[in-house]
């Protein structure tokens, strides 16, 4: 006696999803844009404003970035890893510390040890990134360390504002910073 189809997929599971149209499979979704992790220069809809960030105070200059990022400039930022943080050696290094181990290896919130992603962090914090117009916005710096060749030609701007200021201790970059939470470097 042939076996009647039961209502039940095959082995009993759940019943198959019937598709109106018959045995035709649902077309495949297109994939949506893909980032690259770091675009080249012409990626870039148009020049970028370069800024060297040596000898700049972090929190300054991640502040005057974010402010030409929400104007809908890009903003290339290199040599992160000799931008200045500004106060007391220990408790800078206990804040950023803290940071690290905030949350969980799972969940996060994750937080970057090398330089150049500390300062994309940094200016993300000054930035509305929760919404549209502040992660288009995020989306439009990039930050290296050192200079990579395709911007060595550009000509580099500094934010005087963002200056640090001359001090009795020594400054604390974000290559000594990264070096001390356990980052390997050269980047």
């Amino acid at each position: 006696m042939p076996e009647t189809p039961s209502p039940k997929g095959p082995a009993g599971g759940r019943p198959k999803a019937r598709d109106p149209a018959g045995d035709v499979p649902p077309a495949p979704k297109a994939p949506g844009p893909v980032r690259p992790a770091h675009p080249s220069l012409s990626s870039f809809p148009v020049t970028p404003k370069v800024i060297d960030a040596s000898g700049l105070v972090l929190g300054r200059a991640a502040s005057l970035i974010a402010q030409r990022l929400l104007k809908g400039e890009h903003v290339v930022v290199v040599n992160a890893e000799r931008a200045v943080v500004v106060g007391g050696r220990e408790s800078i290094l206990a804040t950023y510390r803290e940071s690290r181990a905030r949350g969980s290896v799972r969940k996060g919130p994750f937080y970057p040890r090398r330089p150049d992603r500390i300062f994309r962090r940094t200016v993300r914090g000054m930035l509305p990134y929760r919404h549209d117009r502040g992660r288009e916005a995020f989306h439009r710096i990039m930050a290296y360390v050192g200079v990579p060749g395709e911007f060595a030609s550009l000509p580099r701007e500094t934010l005087e504002p963002a200056r640090v200021r001359p001090s009795l201790r020594p400054p604390l970059t974000l290559g000594e910073i990264s070096r001390l939470l356990g980052s390997v470097g050269p980047w």
